[in-house]
Formats: structure tokens, sequence, C-alpha cells
């Protein structure tokens, strides 16, 4: 039976060599999802069938790898696909990739088409595990496979970075470290116009900037005095990156782990949201010690492999940046003069008043499904179900009268964006809360009474007596249930009763307080190793090859060249360090489209044509493939002396080729 939760891809083209790449990376990042192929070039179909692979993948990740040229020149075809996609009723997450030759004007025409959809084209490809000849036309031509298996590792390495963002909760501080990290030297030895930017640097400082464009805090952590450090920015206004773009420091003696642990309460956030970077190992492990939660990364000794060495930290992916992200660094300078008035009121009351509050609740629309999207991933403290749900999740929900609301939220010292969702389901008798779930930068300020409120009017308008408000306890929403339960404590409303909550308080105004971090660590993958030792396709194949010959022994040698030269390309092939001359190809993994590979790459490299009959017809080992390409070129000398005589003869006359005959007739008399 088909599993209602897998990988499932679609081709154009022949895509079954991506899932040994594929299958590693999900190894490696400990996601256990089958991997699903629909059949060839079925793209259209797939997304229309119900019963297809694509539609049966309810809870999964589907994937569309297309190659426009594979639907010809009909230009229609690029309209009837995008009609497809918006009219199939699969459901779960869809990544799209195009693959070469086509891309840029097509990836953006699609971004635009379908929003809900998460696309990339080769040019993004190629600049993270760029490889040079992606083609293998031989391979095309016996198989319909059209690309080497070095492009297919690095198809696979891209389709599961994109994966792990999906199912990975976004990191949402960067914190630095400043001497040899941000800049080359030590600015308390070598004063703040001593230190340099080298190009490392200068890309490490760009890189954090480009994060804090799509939504990541950034912070420092430097052991250091604060003046020598901001007379370094000071003196250097040619830094891209300087204290403004910072929402937070902690420059002093301090282990770094405490003033980790200060960031995350001044912020309001759990640690496990915090990246730190040093050049220091010692330190990355003595953060690691005291503060588990935090994922801390050591640059790299070799300074010149820092540009790349950040472009495979995946916890820094990102697959989409809404208006907020872009403004979070903003938002959270704003919270710091919140903040600041709230120690200059007496009461909560008298807090929420100087605020000038407003709160606007709307049904969502189709533009904002990314930000309310992404407000299930991340928010946990004030959220009752802490269901997490994708863009097409919503859309599913609105198709069977679901209602979805948003939030938003301002005052006077700015916006806080769209900071809460509320889905409600209505039954036959009750509305039930499915989810509802508040940013904590505006938790305690009465927005959650609002909204409850408002969902009381709304169940009175629409005909329902009762709210139901569903309740998934978990380790980081307590806030959630103390609120619940000051409500009621069987999680059951009047609808009239609601309507009419409004919240009072007598408290003192809010103080920074440790955010609730999880007992254990957040289910990470090994990003160091990733970053350091996974980030080009040559080295994918390799950890590949490395992990197939782990425990295995190669028995016996070759016996001639021909056979060195055909194990040496079959252990290539087949990811193995070596290969026995009499070991199977399919024993050791092999299958039908890498045979095609295989013999693809024979007639490129030893300029012999081996037919598929080869490959079924007996045992296939190399001795048997060597005795096979033997043959060929044995009857190739055959052809070529046989050819010559032919040539020799067509040059004599008819007396001489009378002659000729005469005189060998003589020799065998």
């Amino acid at each position: 039976m088909f599993a209602a939760s897998a990988i499932a891809i679609s081709a154009t083209f022949t895509s079954e060599p991506v899932a040994e790449a594929l299958e590693f990376w999900l190894r490696e990042i400990d996601y256990p999802l089958d991997l699903r192929f629909a059949p060839f070039n079925q793209v259209f179909q797939q997304l229309l069938d119900p019963t297809s692979v694509l539609c049966l993948n309810r809870e999964g990740i589907n994937i569309l790898l297309i190659r426009p040229s594979d639907w010809g020149s009909d230009e229609s075809n690029l309209d009837r696909f995008i009609d497809a996609v918006r009219s199939s009723p699969a459901r779960c997450p869809l990544i799209i990739a195009i693959c070469p030759p086509t891309g840029g004007e097509l990836k953006h025409h699609l971004e635009l088409a379908l929003p809900l959809a998460y696309v990339f084209d080769h040019r993004d490809l190629q600049h993270l595990y760029p490889v040079d000849n992606p083609y293998d036309p031989h391979a095309e031509a016996l198989g319909r496979v059209p690309y080497t298996p070095l492009f297919f590792a690095a198809l696979g390495a891209m389709l599961a970075r994109k994966i792990h963002a999906l199912r990975t909760p976004p990191y949402k501080v960067a914190a630095l470290d400043c001497d040899d990290t941000l800049w080359k030297g030590v600015c308390g030895e070598d004063g703040p116009k001593g230190v340099t930017l080298d190009e490392p640097r200068r890309a490490l400082q760009q890189f954090m900037m480009s994060q804090r464009q799509a939504g990541m805090l950034l912070c420092l952590a430097s052991k250091n005095n604060e003046a020598d450090v901001l007379a370094t920015f000071a003196a250097h206004p040619e830094f891209p990156l300087n204290p403004e773009a910072c929402v937070a420091w902690k420059i002093d003696w301090e282990s770094k782990a405490a003033n980790l642990a200060t960031l995350a309460a001044d912020l309001n956030l759990g640690l496990d949201s915090f990246i730190f970077i040093d050049d220091n190992p010692k330190e990355c492990s003595e953060v690691e010690s005291a503060c588990p939660q935090v994922l801390a990364l050591p640059l790299p000794a070799d300074e010149t492999q820092i540009p790349e060495f950040l472009n495979h930290v995946w916890a820094f992916d990102r697959l989409r940046v809404t208006a907020e992200d872009a403004a979070r660094n903003e938002l959270y300078k704003e919270e710091a003069q919140r903040s600041q008035a709230a120690r200059g009121a007496s009461t909560l009351e008298d807090f929420i008043a100087s605020l000038e509050l407003r709160v606007r609740i709307e049904p969502v629309t189709a533009p904002h499904l990314p930000r309310v999207a992404q407000l299930t991933q991340r928010t946990n403290q004030m959220n009752f179900s802490t269901l997490r749900r994708g863009e097409s999740d919503f859309r599913a929900l609105l198709e069977i009268g679901w209602q979805i609301l948003m939030v938003y939220v301002d005052d006077r010292f700015g916006s806080y964006g769209l900071t809460g969702v509320a889905i409600l389901a209505p039954t036959r008798e009750i509305l039930v809360i499915d989810t509802f779930l508040l940013s904590c930068r505006v938790l305690g300020r009465g927005v959650e009474h609002k909204l409850m409120a408002h969902i009381g009017q709304l169940a009175q308008q629409q005909g329902f007596a009762k709210v139901e408000a569903r309740f998934t306890p978990s380790e980081r929403n307590k806030p959630a249930q103390l609120f619940l339960e000051s409500l009621a404590t069987n999680h059951e409303f009047q609808a009239a009763e609601l309507a009419a909550l409004k919240y009072k308080s007598t408290a003192p105004p809010p103080t920074a307080t440790a955010a609730p971090t999880a007992k254990t660590t957040r289910k990470r993958a090994n990003y160091a190793r990733i970053a350091n030792e996974l980030r080009t396709p040559e080295q994918v194949l390799k950890a590949i090859a490395a992990s197939k010959q782990a425990g295995r022994r190669v028995t016996s040698d070759a016996r001639s060249g021909l056979e060195r030269r055909l194990c040496a390309i079959w252990a290539d092939s087949l990811h193995l360090s070596a290969v026995g001359p009499e070991e199977n190809f399919f024993d050791l993994g092999g299958h039908s489209l890498l045979a095609v590979q295989l013999l693809a790459r024979i007639r490129r490299e030893l300029d012999v044509e081996v037919s598929l009959e080869t490959v079924y017809s007996g045992d296939f080992t190399v001795a048997e493939l060597a005795r096979a390409i033997e043959w060929k070129e044995l009857e190739r000398a055959g052809v070529d002396e046989y050819q010559h005589l032919i040539d020799e003869i067509e040059k004599l006359t008819e007396e001489e080729v009378l002659a000729q005959l005469a005189q060998e007739g003589a020799e065998f008399a």
C-alpha cells in the first residue's frame, strides 16, 4: 500500500538515478521518508489523477523535475502545466526543479504563477553545486537518462536542502564573535585601526547582512572591551556589517554561553533558535557543553574556505522571505522602545494604554498564506495545537469551508505585523477553534482576549451557541494552557459570554524574562560536517561510495589492462572504492538505469558500443563485459582487414586479378 507520507517524484525524463543521492541525504539529515517515483514522463497525469503517486501523497512532499524541451515546441504546454498544478487535488508541499538547459525567465514566471510552489532552476543549482558538463547524450539515447551521475548527485543535494528547509523550524538569531571572525586581528592588541577586513571575512559580513534581510536577527557575543569593539566599527565605515545592524550584543569578559543565555532572555527567544559563529573551536565546544540547544559552528581553519562553508550551512536556508521577515530586525528594535516605556508605567493596564494598541482581525487572503504558514512553524508559547502546516494545507482547509483569521497589531512605536492566526472548524452544533496562535511579541497585552472575543462574535453571527477550543500540550506551550484555563477549565465557552470577553489587569508591566526552552535540543543535522565535507557533488559521490564500501571486501584482482579499467569504471559508477572482475553488477546494487549510464560511459571513454543485450544475456560481470568488448574489437579488426583487401583488389586491373588468382591456385595445388 502506498505510504501517505513520502517524497514523490514525477519528471519529464528518466529521473530514478537521483534516488541514490537523495536517499543518502535523507539518511544524513535523519528524515526517514519513503522515496516514490511516478511513471516516466506523466507529469500532467500525475497532477490531475486523484489516484496518482502525487495525489495519494497527502502528508509528504511532492517534487516535479521538468525539462520544458521534453514537451516539444508548443508553448501552450507551459500554460497547461501551470493550470494542472493549480487544479491538482495534490495538497502536500510542492518543489519544482527546472532542469537544464531551461531556466532564467521561466523560473520567475513560475514563481509568479504558482506562489505556493517552491521553484529553483539550474542556475541556483550551479551556484551551490557546480557541474561542468551535466549532459550524457549516450545515456539519453539508450534510456532517456539525460544527465551524468555527477549532475544527479548535485540535484539530489539541492532537493535534500529544500526538503530540510521545509521540515525544519528556522533558526532566528545569528550570534557572532568579533576578533578573527568579523575581522582579521585582535582589536584590543592591534588597535581599532589595526584590524583588517580580508576577502573571506568581507564575504562573512556580507553573508550575515543578507541573512538579516531574510529575517535573521544579528547579535554580537564577544570576549572583549565593549569600547574597543565599538571603536573598531567606527574606524572602519567600509565594513558591510555595523552595530546598527544588530538587535543586541554582549561584549564583556563573561563566558559566551552565559552571554548567549542573557541575549535569549532579552529577546524572549529560546536558545534553540540561536546559531553561534566563532573562529575558535574551543569557544564553540564550551558553548555546546553549557548550552547544547545552541548550534555552535567554528569557522574553517583555512580562512579561504569561509565563504563556501557559510553557503553550505543548511541551518541558514530559507525557502521564502516574507515582508515580516525583512522587517524583523526593526520590529525587535521597536520592542526595545516598548520595554523602555514599560519601565515608566506602574501597572500593566497603564503600560498597554500608553502603547495605544490597535488590533485588526480579518479573513486570510492568498498573498498572506506564506506568513500564516510560517507562524505555525515558529510559534510555540501561545499555540493551542502546535500543529505545523504548509501553505497548501491552508488552501485545502479553505476549500472544505474552514475559516482562517489573520491578526495584525500595531501601536505608537510601529507595527508588529501579521502576528496571529486562528483556524475555525464549523461543525453541526459547535464552532471549533482548531488553531489559535500569537507571536510571543504581543503576549500579555490583551491581544489574545480580543481574538477570543472576535471568535465569539463570529460564532454568534453564524448561529453557533457554543465554542470549543482544541488544546494539545507540549513542552513549550504552557502560556497557552494557562490562558485557556483562566477562561474555562473545560475549554468550552458560551458564544455570547466569549463575545463579551474583556481584559483587565493590575499586574506590573512586563519585564524581560528568559524564554522557555525545550528540555532537550531540537533534532538537527550535522551542519558542520555538511558544510565542511559534503559541499560538492564529488564529495557527495565519494561519501556514498564510502558508506557502501563499509564492511565489503574485494576477493579477486583484474587479469588484464581492460579488466582493470572496467573495474575502475564500475567502481566509480556504483560508488564503490573497488570492484572485482567476477562480482555481479546487480548484486553490487546496480539497476537497469545505472546500466544505461555505465554503457554510455564505456562508449564515451573506450569508444566501444555495447548493447543492452549484454547486460541481460548472462552473468553481468566485469570479466564477461571485458570478453564482450574483446569480441567487439576482434570483429571490428576483422571488418577493417576485409575492407583493406577490398580496397587493394579494387586498385587492380582485371588481368592483374586473374594473374593473382592463378598464382594462389598454383600455390594451393
